[in-house]
């Protein structure tokens, strides 16, 4: 079965063209890969209605709501606030093991902030701004969003 999904990168500088989106271009060949369609792309800066404003749309349109940046502990790192603002449960295990998978490689992960969360039948996901470190994050996600988006879909039987 094919999926559909959105790619949001939140980071000021993206938006405002003084830094290369490296994580959203790659998320989009990841996911292409694992045979979702993305369907919505887009970068915003960090400003929590615009966030909000963003996840809502890509709810309206996708399956699977991806997004990456702003989950850490600098005074802009605001995307967990907006994916609460919006969600109408959160999913805190897949939170916590996305964050547990990091800490191998990367004890920073211990500043994480990053959530999901669902609104409606779609499934929104934090990944961090690394390039590298969101598409580690993103091959551990994968086999686990099929079932969770069958779920919210009403499709109980297992």
């Amino acid at each position: 079965m094919s999926y559909t999904a959105a790619v949001l990168t939140i980071s000021d500088s993206s938006f405002q063209s003084k830094r290369q989106d490296l994580s959203g271009p790659l998320l989009v060949q990841s996911l292409a890969a694992h045979k979702f369609q993305v369907t919505m792309t887009e970068v915003v800066p960090d400003e929590q209605k615009q966030i909000e404003a963003a996840l809502i749309r890509a709810c309206e349109q996708t399956q699977l709501v991806i997004t990456t940046g702003g989950t850490g502990i600098a005074p802009r790192d605001i995307t967990p606030e907006a994916t609460r603002a919006v969600c109408e449960r959160m999913v805190d295990g897949l939170s916590e093991y996305l964050r547990y998978k990091s800490f191998p490689d990367k004890p920073f992960a211990a500043l994480s902030r990053a959530v999901c969360g669902t609104r409606g039948t779609s499934l929104i996901v934090n990944l961090p701004g690394n390039p590298q470190g969101a598409a580690k994050l993103l091959v551990y996600l994968l086999p686990i969003v099929p079932h969770a988006l069958e779920l919210l879909q009403g499709n109980t039987e297992h």
